[in-house]
C-alpha cells in the first residue's frame, strides 16, 4: 500500500500534504487538510467547523478560521474561497482575490467549485464534509490548484477540466502533480442507481469504482473515478497520490453522510508561498 500523503501536524488542526516524488523540493507547496480537532464551535459542529454556510456561529467559524491560519502560518488576509455549487467551473485566482469569502461566505468567489493560481500571495481553499478534495500542482510553472469533486463535480469531470485548463496555458500533463485528499470511501458511500448512471456516462473501466448491493443501490468509490479521469488526463501514475482516509469512518473528521447532515465542514488548502 503506498505511504498515506497527508501526515498530522502537531497540534493535530491539520494534516499536512506532500505530493509524490516532490519531498525534497524546499519550494514544496504550503497545502493540507484540517481536521474538526482544536476548535471553538459547539456540538455538532464541534470544534473545528470552518465552513459559513452551515449554521453555526459566525464568530466561531472566524475564530476557527484563525486558529487554522495561526497554525499553518497563512494569514486570513491571504485566503480565497469559492461559493462551491457542485460544478465544474473553475477561476484562475490573483493577488487582487485575497481575502474573498473569508470572513464572510456571501464575499465568496461565485458559482466556482475549482480554483487556480501563480501568484504567492494567495492561498486557496475549499470546503469538504465528504466530497473529494484534489490538489494540483506544477512545479516547473508554479502553479497550484484545488478543486471540490461530489459525485456531481466528479461526473461533471471537475478533474479533467483543470487538467485541461492547463493544458491550453501550455503546462504538459505530465509535468502536473495530483493528490487526492480525504473523503469518504467506497466503504460506507451508498448511492442509488441515477448516480451510477452519471458515472457509467463517464466511460470508464468501472469494475472496480462500484459494487452493487441491492436492485437499485450501490457502493461508489468516488477517489478511484477521479483517479481514473485524472489517469485519462495524462496525469503519471507516479505523479498521483490518493489518501487512505475514509471522512465517514473517522472521527478525526466531518462528515455530512454519518451526521446526517448535521455537521461541519473541514478545508483543504493549498498556496505557493511567499517567495
Amino acid at each position: 500500500m503506498a505511504k498515506e500523503p497527508f501526515q498530522a501536524t502537531m497540534k493535530e488542526t491539520s494534516l499536512e500534504l506532500k505530493f509524490p516524488g516532490q519531498a525534497e523540493r524546499d519550494d514544496q507547496p504550503i497545502a493540507g487538510f484540517s481536521t474538526r480537532r482544536n476548535g471553538v464551535s459547539q456540538t455538532p459542529f464541534s470544534s473545528l467547523n470552518l465552513g459559513f454556510h452551515v449554521p453555526d456561529d459566525a464568530k466561531d467559524v472566524l475564530a476557527n478560521r484563525q486558529i487554522l491560519a495561526d497554525d499553518i502560518g497563512q494569514p486570513l488576509s491571504k485566503w480565497v474561497v469559492g461559493e462551491q455549487i457542485h460544478g465544474s467551473s473553475l477561476v484562475k485566482i490573483t493577488s487582487k482575490d485575497q481575502g474573498r469569502g473569508t470572513t464572510d461566505h456571501h464575499d465568496a468567489i461565485p458559482a466556482v467549485d475549482g480554483l487556480y493560481t501563480d501568484d504567492r500571495s494567495v492561498l486557496l481553499t475549499a470546503l469538504y464534509a465528504d466530497c473529494v478534495p484534489l490538489y494540483f500542482y506544477a512545479p516547473k510553472e508554479n502553479r497550484v490548484g484545488l478543486a471540490h469533486a461530489g459525485w456531481k463535480g466528479t461526473t461533471k469531470n471537475i478533474a479533467g477540466e483543470m487538467m485541461e485548463a492547463w493544458k491550453q496555458d501550455g503546462i504538459k500533463p505530465e509535468d502536473i502533480y495530483v493528490a487526492i485528499g480525504p473523503s469518504i470511501g467506497k466503504c460506507c458511500y451508498e448511492v442509488n442507481d441515477s448516480v451510477i448512471d452519471h458515472v457509467k456516462v463517464l466511460c470508464l473501466n468501472t469494475d472496480s469504482l462500484f459494487e452493487q448491493t441491492s436492485n437499485e443501490k450501490y457502493q461508489l468509490d468516488l477517489k478511484s473515478v477521479n483517479r481514473e479521469l485524472l489517469l485519462k488526463a495524462g496525469v503519471q501514475r507516479s505523479h498521483l497520490s490518493i489518501s487512505h482516509y475514509c471522512t465517514s469512518c473517522s472521527n478525526l473528521f466531518f462528515s455530512h453522510r454519518r451526521e446526517n447532515g448535521k455537521t461541519g465542514r473541514m478545508m483543504a488548502y493549498i498556496g505557493l508561498g511567499e517567495v
